[in-house]
């Protein structure tokens, strides 16, 4: 496994729609693992293909600490209610914004064994993966930003 460099805004491989996959492969099963690695080193919840240069149709998530998810050629088959809520990004360092999103989401996705799945989430979760699967189609959270992004680092030494 291996730390993958996270691809910031402005890299025009965030902007591009992702390719579904047909089989696991073990270039596959490398990304998968490189991605989990990356998002824990990164401290997100949530990791996208395309944020570490590559157009595949893979997310993973882990808003628990407990129940990681991969989740394959992902696709959102139900959602309903409003959340909003400040939204970040692994991809776009030091800023956030205020996105309203589904307060529940049913996602359907082949998991790591290519086995058919369905996920539910409400709050977080659900929040998780309509962000993620929008960046599988070279959406960013900052096009859905309600009124402005704002900077989330904190002067570390402090004014006294």
């Amino acid at each position: 496994m291996a730390i993958r460099n996270i691809r910031e805004i402005g890299d025009e491989v965030l902007l591009k729609e992702c390719r579904k996959i047909e089989k696991m492969t073990p270039h596959l099963e490398e990304l998968i693992d490189d991605m989990f690695e990356t998002m824990y080193e990164a401290g997100g919840v949530g990791l996208a293909a395309p944020q570490v240069g590559v157009l595949k149709r893979v997310v993973v998530i882990d808003v628990t600490g407990e129940d990681p998810l991969c989740l394959i050629n992902p696709v959102i088959v139900e959602s309903s209610g409003e959340q909003t809520g400040y939204e970040g990004c692994l991809s776009v360092p030091g800023k956030s914004g205020v996105v309203t999103r589904p307060a529940y989401v049913k996602c359907r996705a082949l998991d790591r064994n290519m086995n058919e799945t369905e996920i539910e989430g409400t709050e977080l979760l659900a929040r998780c993966i309509a962000h993620e699967l929008d960046h599988l189609d070279g959406k960013l959270y900052v096009d859905k930003v309600e009124g402005e992004l704002y900077d989330t680092v904190t002067d570390e030494e402090g004014d006294d």
